[in-house]
């Protein structure tokens, strides 16, 4: 009775509260998340419908895309020519209601072309901005290293701060704002390597891989004529995607999963301390960013799957192409041929899993 007088002194305002939100903490909590993650994800359907119009397979590539939409996380896509790279993330800004820009990169391009820029008015006798093709929520930032260091320089503030500095003003980009770029990969002819401050922006390295030999034929029968076109009708505005981002961020992620995830990415910068005897194969590991995306990737497969609560499984799932292009190789490593993902497998394989 001793130990309980204190709290009936201090306890009206204070007390009562915190025990009621302490109770709903368990399953009616996870199963009242669950009902939300429902009601907020009946477009999902939808939209992979209209994306299967134009896209066949591929799965893996439609559903990071809707990741994407889900936490605002800007998207590289990676690929040799011709496997619809381009066809995917047009066909997705078709079925979202909202304004979009393709952007052609080229070696010959500066950063006013994307940003924009000041031009004299000699009629007021004022500098105007005139603003680029950044300012669009949704931008195709085609063969995105095809373009000079300075042009990708140009993007890092809009893809961080959602923000551009045209002269001594900014400008604030729309708050549904994503980038997906498509890249051809570095062995390709007149390709630069991105700069290593651009590629950690990028929440998602997708490599995009050859159809299988039923799916290509299921190709070749869908394209009957040189002029064949699909329409994709929209199904989905921002309001939408923005109200589901709000539901994913709630989605309930356990201590031990947070753990994990730290676990994870402390792996790529200290393997000895894991047992993992990578060191002489990782220059630099994966950034706090990798952590970061990894929490929002997680709960954005969990939305995907229905659920409100995030498993390992969820994790292990988002790890290879959060951290894919965030671990730099060693030399030693490039001669044994051993890439990021070999390394990527390696730590799943070992680190405990909760």
């Amino acid at each position: 009775m001793n130990k309980q007088q204190p709290l009936v002194e201090n306890s009206s305002p204070v007390i009562t509260p915190a025990i009621s939100v302490q109770q709903p903490e368990g399953y009616t909590s996870i199963q009242a998340i669950n009902d939300s993650v429902t009601a907020s994800s009946a477009w999902v359907g939808l939209l992979r419908q209209e994306m299967a119009k134009s896209i066949i397979g591929q799965e893996h590539l439609v559903e990071r895309l809707l990741v994407g939409l889900l936490t605002g996380g800007h998207i590289l896509l990676e690929g040799l020519p011709g496997l619809a790279k381009t066809l995917a993330v047009k066909t997705l800004a078709m079925a979202v209601h909202t304004d979009f820009q393709r952007i052609q990169f080229t070696p010959d391009m500066l950063p006013a072309d994307i940003i924009g820029t000041q031009i004299y008015n000699p009629k007021d006798t004022l500098f105007e901005v005139k603003r680029g093709p950044i300012f669009s929520s949704l931008i195709l930032a085609d063969e995105i290293n095809r373009a000079p260091a300075k042009v990708q320089s140009a993007m890092l503030e809009a893809m961080q701060e959602k923000q551009v500095t045209i002269g001594d003003e900014t400008f604030p980009l729309p708050e549904l704002f994503l980038v997906l770029a498509t890249q051809n990969p570095i062995e390709q002819e007149g390709t630069y390597p991105l700069p290593e401050a651009q590629i950690d922006r990028f929440m998602l390295k997708v490599v995009v891989d050859y159809p299988t030999m039923i799916q290509e034929r299921m190709i070749l029968d869908r394209i009957d004529h040189t002029d064949s076109k699909i329409q994709v009708s929209p199904v989905i505005g921002p309001d939408d995607i923005l109200g589901a981002r709000k539901v994913v961020d709630s989605i309930y992620m356990d201590e031990k999963i947070k753990d994990y995830i730290v676990s994870l990415v402390c792996a790529t910068r200290d393997p000895k301390s894991f047992q993992l005897d990578l060191h002489d194969y990782i220059e630099t590991g994966a950034s706090p960013r990798a952590t970061i995306n990894l929490k929002a990737v997680s709960r954005a497969l969990a939305f995907l799957a229905g659920r409100g609560y995030v498993t390992p499984d969820d994790v292990k799932a988002a790890a290879m192409d959060v951290m894919r292009h965030r671990i730099r190789i060693s030399y030693e490593a490039e001669a044994e041929a051993v890439t990021s993902e070999d390394i990527i497998r390696k730590i799943l394989d070992t680190v405990p899993v909760p």
